[in-house]
């Protein structure tokens, strides 16, 4: 028996009864439960005896279910939908930098994409990988369902800079799971997910505009295509005050060194550069998208 279990037990036993039966929820964006979620709430439940219960749903699920206090913590990678009702009430903590990156199967031979591609990508003007310098193969975007799910409504905030923009595809998934181990199995796929949960996925990621979506190149701004990933809590739930205190875990030391050793930037590590290099992010887009 190990020397953490046994003071795992021990830790258990001095805690008082009512701490010991208290679980919390969370539901939420894939990408975030994917990337760090898991380990930051075996963490927590070790240093503090309260389990954390998991679930996906999505990002507005991670918004609405804590809204509605169907849940105690969210997860969400989008910002709440301006004047909806059903997101009211819902704070938004910022914990991480996910980036949005192109993955392809693995044994695809493209190694970059430009943003007028992936901006012609979406709106249907790709349909073969010849068009990209591949073989003369058929295409197959793969998208989110609907115009709000995490990744999907960042795309259409850059890329178009429009939330209603259609995206031009036979291919929706109900959320980013089953996308992702579609690109894997399909050697004609294409899709945009979250650089978070695709570490750990079996598939090819591309550089944009030549660039690596490394953590360095997130942290420091150098890469283009990246957006803040959330918990989200209600003050009004029964549990908030133990969900706060789980979300100031995530942004303390031991927090930010679970998101960091799984290749996610935690969120204060690059604040800073990105307030400096905002400005330059979007007239670098600008600029690209107007070339095309």
């Amino acid at each position: 028996m190990s020397s953490q279990f046994l003071l795992r037990l021990l830790l258990l036993a001095l805690l008082p009864l009512s701490v010991q039966a208290l679980e919390l929820s969370w539901v939420g964006c894939g990408i975030t439960r994917n990337a760090f979620m898991a380990d930051l709430a075996a963490a927590y439940e070790l240093e503090t005896g309260i389990s954390i219960n998991i679930s996906g749903g999505g990002a507005t699920k991670g918004i609405r279910a804590i809204a509605a206090r169907q849940a105690d913590i969210g997860g969400a990678c989008r910002y709440t939908l301006k004047r909806n009702r059903e997101e009211a009430g819902a704070s938004m903590i910022p914990v991480a930098w996910d980036a949005l990156v192109v993955v392809v199967h693995k044994s695809n031979p493209l190694d970059s994409i430009s943003l007028p591609q992936l901006r012609d990508l979406y709106l249907g003007k790709i349909t073969n990988w010849s068009q990209l310098g591949g073989e003369d193969q058929p295409l197959e975007l793969l998208i989110r369902k609907g115009k709000i799910s995490g990744v999907g409504y960042t795309l259409r905030k850059h890329l178009f800079e429009s939330p209603e923009v259609e995206f031009k595809s036979e291919y929706e998934f109900p959320s980013s799971g089953p996308l992702e181990k579609a690109v894997e199995q399909n050697r004609n796929a294409i899709a945009v997910t979250g650089i978070a949960s695709a570490h750990k996925r079996n598939f090819k990621i591309l550089k944009l505009e030549g660039r690596d979506p490394s953590f360095e190149n997130i942290r420091t701004g150098n890469y283009l295509l990246y957006r803040p990933l959330f918990l989200v809590l209600s003050k009004n739930s029964p549990n908030s005050r133990e969900a706060d205190r789980f979300i100031q875990f995530a942004l303390g030391p031991k927090g930010r060194e679970i998101i960091s050793k799984n290749q996610v930037v935690p969120y204060f590590d690059g604040m800073l550069l990105l307030q400096k290099r905002l400005d330059e992010w979007k007239r670098f887009i600008r600029e690209s998208l107007a070339k095309h």
